[in-house]
């Protein structure tokens, strides 16, 4: 059965296919002879990731639009209500473009309007967040945006390449998180297909943080953590739990390696906010349509190193990995 998010995501690309939907700006959300255009912000959880996402999409959209454009930005400090509540707040306020910073900050705008052009970034993977079967990569109706999926065959075979004594390799995340779910699935049958044990550790919120990290390190050689917002916003507990332990921790994305890993496979959060900015100018402007505007994902991911803490565990590291600055 659909959950109501699909059927929200229908019900829009219904609306937008009628010339004379009642939408003012056209089934674009856009109005290409507006003098200014204010954009709502809401993203989920300050950490480093989505903070420079946001950066970069106001950075990418002030360059387009210079001061037309004017920005409401929220943040939700990681709870789902609050994002419903700012979602519904930008709608009762009317503004052209809604960025939905984070899959839970995505998944209360697309409850939130069927009309405003709702732009996510660092959404993983927007067929599983917003329950589409057979997702072909354009959302259509009122939704698009960018992706932060990184390879995770690739990210998998990093243990082999760093950790290659680990026999038994510990996932952990966050369970409210679907992408993250998404995630570990794909990053266990990798590294199960290597004869790699692999045990699933989830924790339901930051309280748990710690005495799961505990646990896994205590069963594990080593942990995978994906792209999780929670996990990379308790970066810092996850660290001090694991060091002491000398459990080494490959991240799905920078800012987690940077905060508790040895290494990663990571894009450039900054310049995914930068392509959504792009994105939401073409709509704003009328240039685009959002209804056919693929999702679009970062094409050059970089292996990255904290070479501190791989200092500590006593961890070499090939050439082609460059520093985490």
């Amino acid at each position: 059965m659909k959950k109501k998010i699909t059927a929200l995501v229908m019900a829009a690309a219904m609306c937008l296919s009628v010339a004379a939907c009642g939408n003012d700006n056209g089934g674009n959300g856009a109005d290409a002879a507006k003098d200014s255009y204010t954009v709502g912000i809401c993203q989920l959880v300050q950490h480093q990731a989505l903070d420079a996402a946001t950066q970069g999409f106001k950075d990418a959209l002030k360059e387009e639009l210079g001061d037309k454009v004017q920005f409401v930005e929220q943040n939700a400090s990681n709870d789902i209500n609050t994002c419903s509540t700012i979602c519904n707040g930008f709608v009762s306020e009317g503004v052209d473009l809604i960025l939905a910073n984070a899959t839970p900050a995505l998944q209360a705008a697309v409850s939130a309007t069927q009309s405003i052009p709702i732009l996510g970034t660092a959404v993983t993977e927007y067929g599983v967040a917003l329950d589409i079967e057979n997702f072909s990569g354009t959302v259509g109706g009122n939704v698009s945006g960018t992706s932060d999926l990184a390879p995770l065959d690739q990210q998998a075979a990093m243990f082999s390449e760093l950790l290659p004594d680990a026999k038994t390799v510990g996932i952990l995340y966050c369970s409210a998180e679907a992408n993250s779910v998404y995630q570990a699935d794909v990053v266990k049958a990798a590294l199960e297909d290597k004869g790699i044990t692999v045990k699933v550790y989830t924790f339901a919120d930051s309280n748990d943080v710690a005495t799961v990290t505990a646990t896994a390190c205590d069963e594990c050689d080593a942990l995978y953590i994906p792209t999780d917002n929670t996990a990379a916003s308790c970066a810092e507990a996850i660290n001090n739990v694991a060091l002491p332990k000398k459990t080494p921790i490959i991240a799905g994305e920078e800012g987690i390696a940077k905060g508790c890993g040895i290494a990663t496979l990571s894009i450039d959060y900054y310049e995914l906010g930068v392509t959504t900015g792009k994105m939401a100018a073409k709509i704003l402007t009328g240039e685009s349509d959002i209804s056919s505007m693929p999702i679009e994902y970062y094409q050059n991911p970089v292996k990255k190193y904290n070479a501190d803490i791989c200092e500590q565990l006593g961890i070499s590291v090939p050439s082609d990995y460059t520093a985490i600055g």
